[in-house]
């Protein structure tokens, strides 16, 4: 049996492929709009998928916890298993409509939306995202209690587009695929006066739900609460967060090899984190985004925490050597800040973060370039031409 490829093309009918595919026995590869990928690349890792696998599974592109593109194969059984338990995890009897703003191949919103507007007969409303905006808001202004999942560095975007506008339809409102806006939930309560906001945690490799919690629950933006039901999640003695799901991938398929994945395997998330009280658990930062710099721990995630209270554009950071070869971190922010508000950026790094911590210089970019999940594509970022240093650390 032939795994068949579904290329995502962001249109209305992608929903109906898909259920199209669902029903059929044959496995499905479900292809982003745009990728980095060739179709040779493809090719070879489909050639790769077992017999058994070829049937009642689906496949979705991803870099995973690693940067590098792989496959991650999923049970159809195993989704829609998950679909049930986010629907009571995250409350969701009352809601009758899905708002899709973010591409339907980013397994955020394939099992958060398509697969449980399919699993519960809700209605799912496609939308372009920010790539029309106007669409998008008018969509909202007509939603009928209505969920809706961003990602937080969509926020200023958003912001910037709709002005003072509230959208009282939304009644659940969910982020996830990177890090929570909790300092930001008084607007976010302002602009769906009518909705519950809930922090989403995990990882393609997931597929992709570890934790659920609601906002009110957790004072940081780095707790992300407890497992859902069927999940397990341990830190090793280097502080790698690794987990066991019972809805998780069941193979994986990169650098030209495939990997079967067990009931009884601990697969790495990518992040650093720990256990906190009451079993909730605590980001502690991107595996490879944590190091020593002059013998102190230095983190984008906590960077990027630093500032938020002080700027409510987008931020990113990437790494990078100084003169002496000591690594460090670049900050990168967009739309350029003004000058009171660069200061209240360095006034929250000094209050925040020792001096070894801070980043060795800040960069301003007219427009952040984003990955098609809507993070902030750092690597891009690093290089983008026009960015403006603001500042720069001199010890």
């Amino acid at each position: 049996m032939r795994v068949q490829i579904l290329q995502e093309t962001h249109g209305a009918d992608d929903a109906l492929l898909l259920d199209e595919r669902w029903q059929s026995p044959s496995t499905f590869l479900y292809l982003p709009e745009k990728t980095a990928v060739s179709a040779e690349w493809v090719d070879r890792a489909i050639a790769l998928i077992p017999d058994d696998l070829q049937r009642d599974h689906f496949a979705l592109l991803t870099s995973g916890s690693t940067g590098e593109p792989k496959l991650v194969i999923g049970s159809r059984t195993r989704a829609e298993g998950l679909a049930r338990v986010l629907h009571a995890a995250q409350e969701s009897g009352p809601v009758a409509e899905t708002i899709v703003a973010l591409p339907l191949s980013y397994s955020y919103a394939f099992v958060n939306q398509w697969l449980w507007s399919r699993t519960f007969n809700r209605r799912l409303v496609v939308t372009d995202g920010f790539r029309k905006p106007d669409r998008i808001l008018g969509t909202l202004q007509a939603a009928d209690e209505a969920m809706l999942c961003l990602v937080g560095s969509q926020l200023p975007l958003f912001d910037a587009l709709a002005g003072d506008a509230t959208f009282p339809g939304v009644v659940r409102l969910h982020f996830a695929g990177g890090r929570f806006p909790q300092e930001q939930l008084p607007r976010l309560r302002s602009r769906f006066p009518r909705a519950r906001v809930f922090n989403n945690y995990g990882c393609a490799e997931a597929l992709p739900r570890l934790t659920v919690r609601k906002a009110e629950e957790g004072a940081s933006a780095s707790d992300v609460g407890r497992p859902i039901e069927g999940v397990s999640l341990q830190s090793d003695a280097t502080g790698a967060l690794r987990f066991r799901s019972a809805y998780g991938a069941v193979a994986l398929i990169e650098q030209g090899a495939l990997k079967r994945i067990g009931p009884d395997d601990w697969v790495p998330t990518g992040d650093l984190g720990h256990e906190g009280e009451d079993g909730r658990w605590i980001l502690d930062g991107r595996s490879g985004d944590v190091f020593k710099r002059h013998g102190e721990k230095v983190s984008a995630p906590a960077i990027v925490t630093a500032i938020s209270s002080a700027w409510k554009g987008i931020a990113a950071a990437y790494r990078e050597a100084d003169r002496l070869g000591e690594p460090g971190l670049v900050l990168v922010v967009s739309p350029p800040p003004e000058a009171a508000e660069l200061n209240g950026i360095l006034h929250a790094l000094r209050e925040s973060l020792s001096r070894p911590q801070w980043p060795l210089r800040i960069e301003a970019l007219e427009a952040m370039p984003l990955l098609a999940n809507g993070k902030p594509d750092t690597a891009t970022a690093s290089s983008a031409p026009g960015r403006t240093v603001l500042w720069r650390q001199r010890i």
